[in-house]
């Protein structure tokens, strides 16, 4: 594989988050009965007319903004000719020559802290298709629930900036995270709302010809891009490798067997015969238009998180973290307010809470612990009420039950015992039960008197505060 560099375009299509559906009145739901989100619209029916949703294109402009497209200030529907069942038109709707966007630009971040500026070519905006359901034999069942629904299209920019499957697994992770961002898709991708498809070819290092590609198709997680792209690279390799050819061709991807598979032979561009959609008008866009959806755009990541570290004083890795969803961002200031530590909030949710959350495999804007109740655990350990230790404890009975901090503390006894009489009771016990650690510490090993703070924590059920167990300990052991 070192003899060869990879070559890979993206093209990641996200459905809209509007009410309805791109050209009718029906519902724009995710599941449903098979074929019940229909009309004659979206279903083809001959004498049926599309009406453009405003609020898709409204959607798209913003993406194209984010992404730092320029705008056409005029562009078409167009017609792409294609026939399978999960069209029952025969062509989609789609935008050819002119999309909203087009020569824009996304910085990614990779794993060792580099960043690579990733060119696209267009944001344009189209239909989605029916999906087929493969019933068995040579069977296959069609829902046309989807058919219709508002989709957007992001295209890289050709001779392509991705040159690996790290690097595309990273383009994909930041494109979703603007598109939340924006509210223009809740990238879903378990449920299809984001799929993306990479178009890769591998060619000689140092040439400047580029080998024949293949295509990826709907690929649903970050884990599957990384590993269709790398499986298909080492196939590639290996292929050229015996004397072999790549055929340009349309692949699927067995995510249990890991490998990708043949669909169809790739159509080229000719073959899907665009012309002007008749029915719909064209769109304009003025630049009024275009201003006014500049000026509602959002705080970016890139820009909140160098914010979170000027503001916050948290460090960058911190800030990448926060930031690497909208409602963890929210969440994170919603908590960092009223004179609490932001370091210490950020600890919380990018380390304890984020484990409980991963644990049990929900989103933060659905935990039963709100940004305040976090910010007054935060108060009560920092007031010296409850050890750092019992807070944790605290904090999973939180989002257990939903209970604030100060319920749960008084309910079980956690507050931190105060009483240094009977914290010293508990220190001259685990001293006379570890003369030999005592022995080590009065030779010169420091590292042990945290075993002894440990032992004293531990009889004390950790509310006995630290600071006075290793102050009482010192005095001690002399």
């Amino acid at each position: 594989m070192s003899n060869y560099e990879t070559v890979i375009g993206m093209e990641c299509h996200a459905e809209l988050l509007t009410e309805s559906k791109m050209f009718c009145a029906c519902a724009n739901e995710f599941g449903g009965a098979p074929n019940t989100r229909t009309c004659p619209v979206c279903l083809g029916l001959p004498g049926s007319l599309p009406v453009m949703n405003k609020l898709a294109v409204e959607l798209v402009l913003r993406t194209a903004l984010a992404l730092n497209c320029q705008v056409s200030r005029d562009c078409l529907f167009a017609r792409k000719n294609y026939f399978y069942p999960d069209i029952p038109k025969g062509y989609q709707i789609s935008q050819y020559d002119d999309p909203i966007g087009h020569s824009g630009y996304l910085d990614i971040t990779l794993e060792d802290g580099s960043s690579k500026r990733v060119h696209i070519r267009r944001v344009h905006l189209e239909e989605d298709t029916g999906k087929l359901i493969h019933a068995g034999g040579n069977e296959s069942e069609v829902d046309y629930n989807r058919s219709g629904v508002p989709l957007m299209e992001i295209v890289t920019e050709f001779p392509p900036d991705l040159h690996s499957a790290e690097e595309a697994r990273a383009y994909l992770e930041k494109l979703r995270t603007i598109l939340v961002y924006l509210n223009v898709s809740d990238g879903k991708m378990e449920e299809g709302h984001l799929r993306a498809e990479p178009n890769l070819s591998i060619r000689p290092v140092g040439s400047d010809k580029f080998g024949v590609k293949t295509e990826i198709k709907n690929l649903n997680s970050f884990k599957s891009v990384f590993k269709g792209v790398q499986y298909e690279v080492e196939r590639q390799s290996a292929l050229l490798d015996e004397g072999g050819v790549i055929r340009q061709e349309t692949l699927g991807w067995n995510d249990l067997r890991g490998e990708t598979y043949h669909m169809r032979f790739k159509e080229e561009e000719q073959e899907y015969r665009y012309f002007p959609e008749p029915d719909l008008v064209p769109l304009h866009f003025e630049d009024a238009d275009i201003e006014a959806a500049r000026a509602a755009l959002p705080e970016l990541p890139d820009a909140k998180r160098e914010r979170f570290v000027t503001q916050y004083g948290v460090r960058p890795y911190d800030a990448a973290v926060l930031t690497s969803s909208r409602p963890t961002a929210d969440y994170y200031e919603a908590a960092a307010t009223d004179g609490v530590d932001p370091k210490a909030i950020a600890n919380y949710v990018t380390g304890e809470l984020a484990r409980l959350i991963n644990a049990s495999n929900q989103e933060i804007s659905q935990i039963k612990i709100t940004p305040a109740a976090l910010r007054d655990l935060i108060v009560l350990r920092d007031s010296g009420k409850i050890t750092n230790g019992v807070a944790k404890t605290v904090l999973e009975k939180m989002f257990e039950t939903g209970q604030s901090a100060q319920e749960i503390v008084e309910a079980e006894g956690l507050a931190a015992v105060d009483d240094e009489g009977a914290i010293a009771a508990e220190v001259d016990k685990v001293i006379a039960a570890n003369p030999d650690v005592v022995a080590k510490i009065l030779a010169g090993n420091d590292k042990s008197m945290a075993f002894l703070t440990g032992q004293v924590m531990r009889a004390t059920k950790g509310k006995a505060r630290p600071d006075v167990v290793n102050r009482l300990l010192a005095e001690r052991i002399k």
